[in-house]
């Protein structure tokens, strides 16, 4: 089989009724729909997340990503102007905050924006290759604090239209969130409630934790013909150490909750299987790929054309994985980030 001929094996795109894409999440996490999908037989099971610790047994381990999302999204206006702006935060480097931004017209260097009613301002510094804005805020404090004060929670742009309201600062985030950095959820463990974490324990599933700050990039669309060349974007990850022995010591499966977990558990595999792994990760994993640490994967449906739909795939298979989605529209599952999950053994 040559390359072009491999590549049209990839599951890469689908329709999607726009009404599927779930705007809100389920009243209750755990009341989210689960499609489980076999591995071996290919066999599909509509069940609820609820259900999960019937697939799990004693012995396995679930790895969870305890990332946090920041309120990185930012709102104001232009004081030369009066203009409208609004920006995604992404990084802060010696003081300097690097945006993802958009207004009308393009302001100058050293203009100064506002944000939250006037309560913040920033100097625009400058612009990076890719035309991020370098902003540095004229208030002398950290990122993390100005931000918990003047900025909200940042919704896809396909949950009404990126706008958050009072319910998502706590929906928009897992019950065992607690390392921020992320300015979107690792969406797989919004499913999860301590009294369903609590069952699995009792049950004897271990669970330990990574940790993957989510970024744009995750979302990006794939655009090049041949999707495994696609530039994948880079992620700071930690693998702890305690998280590695008790991997290695599992006498069961290493679930993974998420793509952001199995990345990083991955990415540790490759680059420091022994010992604590904690830095950049920029692995792309689409198919073929040797999983040497993943065992069982949670996730949620994700967008056509995005590396995401590639990394499960490599897991669950192209036609199996194309098989389920087909049958999750037709069922009328939600998808997206606030939408159900799939459980692939």
């Amino acid at each position: 089989m040559n390359k072009t001929d491999a590549m049209t094996e990839f599951f890469f795109d689908y329709d999607l009724p726009e009404h599927l894409i779930a705007q809100t999440p389920a009243v209750n996490r755990a009341d989210a729909r689960l499609l489980v999908v076999h591995r071996r037989s290919g066999r599909l099971e509509h069940r609820f997340f609820r259900d999960l610790p019937e697939y799990l047994n004693a012995g396995d381990l679930l790895v969870r990503n305890n990332t946090k999302v920041i309120p990185a999204r930012l709102i104001g206006t232009r004081e030369k102007t009066g203009g409208r702006w609004e920006g995604l935060y992404l990084a802060e480097r010696d003081g300097v905050w690097e945006l993802l931004a958009q207004t009308r017209g393009f302001p100058d260097v050293g203009e100064i924006l506002t944000a939250n009613g006037g309560r913040l301002r920033l100097e625009l510094v400058g612009r990076t290759d890719d035309r991020h804005w370098l902003l540095r805020p004229l208030t002398p404090s950290s990122a993390e604090e100005l931000l918990a004060i003047h900025g909200s929670i940042p919704l896809p742009p396909y949950i009404r239209k990126g706008v958050a309201d009072g319910a998502d600062t706590e929906r928009y985030q897992t019950v065992y969130a607690a390392a921020s950095g992320s300015v979107a959820a690792p969406t797989a463990g919004l499913h999860f409630t301590p009294e369903l974490l609590r069952e699995l324990l009792l049950r004897e599933v271990g669970i330990a934790d990574v940790t993957l700050h989510v970024g744009l990039g995750t979302f990006a669309p794939v655009k090049a013909t041949d999707p495994t060349q696609h530039a994948i974007h880079s992620e700071w990850c930690e693998v702890p150490a305690e998280t590695l022995e008790a991997i290695h010591h599992c006498e069961g499966r290493a679930i993974a909750v998420g793509t952001t977990t199995v990345r990083a558990l991955e990415s540790a595999a490759r680059v420091s299987p022994q010992n604590a792994f904690r830095g950049p990760t920029d692995l792309f994993i689409h198919p073929p790929f040797e999983f040497r640490a993943v065992g069982g994967l949670i996730t949620n449906f994700h967008l056509p054309r995005t590396t995401l739909l590639l990394l499960v795939q490599a897991f669950s298979g192209s036609e199996l994985l194309k098989a389920a989605y087909a049958e999750a529209v037709r069922a009328e599952y939600r998808f997206f980030s606030y939408g159900d999950a799939m459980l692939v053994v």
